[in-house]
């Protein structure tokens, strides 16, 4: 088909840029929206509890056989482990780039079905947890009480029992973390007692275990002919402290029966006391949420929003829930800006346009295909899987100055048939097509073998350039399309040979292009002498190549290197690491001393702690971590509001703390890799010795 059949038939053309136009918007609703693109590795968590086991017993009895059955599953990278005190085991498996994250999850599985008969029984009972998930997260909610009036026990069950079910119920949601404890029958032996009694505490076991259960007690008259089929209840497990209290031990010689309460304190109390939360000030708990890698996290925490709104609305009086963190915050404010420079340079481009072409209906025809070639992209981005985000748009910005360049090539190569003395535009554009035709098609092919070959390489950066590269080259490609059907059919209806105003009057409009015109004319006969000069003087311009060259091998090795640039994300953590050995109460002191020194920053909006866990150095009694939320950037509009300067803030506040190590950082711009910007490193002991032989 030749470039004559869309100038003869201008409503084909036009059908062809309105499908165009209508693919691109039914892409553009269908677009997933995130931060960046998928470039973290998949990962598949596995977690266990071994309670009452310490780390080292954990470590043997529970990490290393899971470990040896893992090794070497179906694309697997490397995994990491972690082992606490309290019993609890997290082993963390990577995966390599585009591998199925449910098929991962799956060959994990079978591989740990293979290790179930060298587990501790008590931890196969409970149960090993096998999660896909990503190793950061993308929210962060707090429940406290601000009137007190609800203690962390009971904030943390009301959120495992009310909320915590409902969020792991969304779809994309990897892992629900909430740092606290269930509520548990606790049993304190009077050691006294038990002795006086000949009691150990194997004995209160064997009784729970024989009266504290659930059996099936069947029916009576399922074979009989009586009138009516009995099905039999037992009572189960017991719920109150009394049930407890009154459980019988045994008999002792002189008729009395020993019960439960004769050596025992029972109370409802926590299964384990390795966490203190608080929420400004006031009793709360932290819940974490991770999302499954490959989820859309914009779409994710848009659910998780309406969700705990209305969750709020049904909240005791006395709770409220906050946001401490939420990656959707950054998000809409980046793509709100980047959105606001794209609509500033669709303008700034057309009327650059204006100016150079001087005609109304010249301009008309380059700012359509500005629209055709960005909309258009919209279809093919959803086509390949490619969401909405920092760089699909940083592409889109980026290419509008040259989706331009064919319609105004298109555009001028008429008017110079108009110089000529052309008076049809219909001539003059059928001319004019038969001269730049294979002129356009090249120049977009060449632009475009610059930017696709970005999707071949490999590793991390490749994955995450591969977007914009293509997002480049698909914006070009629509604009040649465009240039070869409509821009043409547009020249041959609506443009006109420039008409030369009569009498002495001019607009304002014609007295600026005058002047623009004489200005701009000055302006090529400068440049014509120094490109004059420079041809005279070849050593000149050779010289200047081989400084340009020298000055970009210097500037390219002593510029500081990295992948994105560090933003501020709204979120500040301090890490908080006292003496090892330390109990969670004396961590308490340290913390609260720490919340002392930055609760009157003015740049807080909200703020949590939690003693007996950390971002950096995990679960322990000697750790504690601060989660900061700060006001939005709208408020926060002066030199000393910036995050970094908080940070040094936060920093110059607790230097007076030395019996701890205090750490304050960001979230990480890119998800998925560790929960800061900074580098992870591990030390491996390869000679088989003890934690101890590490440490030394």
């Amino acid at each position: 088909m030749k470039i004559r059949t869309f100038i003869d038939r201008p409503i084909l053309a036009s059908v062809i840029s309105v499908l165009i136009l209508l693919l691109g918007i039914i892409g553009l609703t269908q677009l997933p929206i995130e931060q960046f693109p998928e470039i973290a590795p998949p990962t598949v968590s596995v977690s266990a509890t071994y309670t009452g086991a310490n780390a080292e017993t954990v470590q043997k009895s529970v990490i290393v056989p899971l470990e040896e059955a893992i090794n070497g599953v179906e694309n697997m990278m490397y995994m990491t482990s972690t082992a606490s005190n309290s019993g609890s085991a997290r082993i963390t498996i990577y995966f390599r780039q585009g591998t199925d994250p449910d098929m991962a999850t799956v060959n994990v599985q079978n591989r740990i079905a293979t290790a179930q008969g060298l587990l501790p029984a008590e931890v196969t009972k409970s149960g090993i947890n096998v999660r896909k998930r990503q190793t950061s997260n993308i929210k962060q909610l707090a429940a406290y009480s601000p009137d007190d009036s609800f203690d962390r026990l009971f904030l943390t069950n009301y959120m495992k029992i009310n909320i915590e079910p409902r969020l792991s119920r969304i779809a994309g949601v990897g892992d629900v973390s909430v740092f606290g404890d269930d509520y548990a029958m606790r049993i304190w032996l009077d050691p006294n007692k038990m002795k006086k009694y000949g009691l150990m505490p194997s004995d209160i076991s064997t009784v729970l275990d024989e009266q504290n259960l659930e059996a099936p007690t069947g029916t009576l008259g399922a074979e009989s002919d009586n009138t009516f089929q009995y099905v039999l209840k037992y009572r189960g497990r017991y719920e109150q402290e009394v049930d407890y209290e009154n459980l019988v031990i045994k008999s002792l010689p002189n008729g009395e029966i020993l019960r439960l309460k004769d050596v025992a304190t029972i109370e409802l109390g926590a299964r384990g006391y390795n966490y203190i939360g608080e929420v400004n000030g006031h009793p709360g708990c932290n819940i974490m949420i991770a999302q499954t890698s490959g989820s859309n996290a914009n779409e994710i925490i848009e659910e998780i929003d309406r969700t705990i709104a209305e969750i709020s609305k049904t909240l005791p009086k006395g709770i409220k829930i906050v946001d401490l963190m939420s990656t959707k915050d950054f998000l809409d404010a980046s793509i709100k800006s980047v959105i606001k420079t794209l609509i500033e340079a669709i303008i700034l481009v057309v009327l650059v346009v204006y100016i150079f072409l001087q005609n109304m209906r010249s301009t008309f025809i380059p700012a359509l295909s500005i629209i055709v070639s960005l909309i258009g992209t919209f279809a093919f981005l959803s086509i390949v899987g490619f969401s909405l985000n920092m760089l699909t748009l940083f592409a889109l910005v980026l290419v509008i100055g040259t989706v331009v360049d064919d319609a105004i090539v298109v555009v001028e190569a008429v008017q110079a048939k108009f110089d000529e003395g052309y008076k049809s535009s219909y001539l003059a554009t059928i001319d004019a097509m038969d001269g730049i035709t294979s002129a356009l098609v090249t120049t977009t092919f060449v632009f475009m073998a610059v930017f696709i070959p970005v999707s071949f390489i490999g590793g991390t950066t490749g994955t995450f350039y591969t977007q914009f590269g293509l997002t480049m080259a698909a914006a070009v490609a629509i604009s040649l399309l465009n240039a070869l059907t409509l821009s043409p059919a547009l020249c041959a209806l609506i443009m006109t040979p420039h008409q030369t105003e009569g009498g002495n009057k001019m607009s304002f409009s014609s007295r600026f292009h005058v002047a623009f015109d004489t200005a701009f004319h000055r302006l090529v006969m400068k440049y014509k002498v120094a490109v004059l000069f420079m041809l005279k003087r070849k050593w000149l311009a050779a010289s200047l190549l081989v400084v340009a060259c020298a000055g970009l091998v210097i500037l390219m090795t002593t510029t500081k290197t990295g992948l994105v640039p560090k933003e501020d994300m709204g979120t500040v953590f301090v890490d908080v690491r006292t003496s090892p050995g330390n109990s969670l109460q004396e961590t308490k002191v340290i913390m609260d001393e720490v919340d002392s020194c930055i609760r009157s920053i003015p740049q807080i909006k909200y703020y949590s702690n939690v003693t007996g866990n950390s971002q950096l150095s995990g679960q322990g009694a000697c750790n504690g971590m601060f989660t900061i939320r700060l006001k939005d950037w709208d408020e926060r509009t002066q030199k000393e509001d910036a995050i970094d300067e908080i940070i040094d803030e936060i920093h110059q506040r607790t230097a007076t703390i030395s019996s701890a190590d205090i750490m304050a950082f960001t979230r990480p711009m890119i998800p998925g890799y560790g929960v800061s910007s900074g580098f992870e490193i591990y030390v491996q002991d390869q000679k088989g010795g003890t934690t101890a032989d590490l440490l030394k």
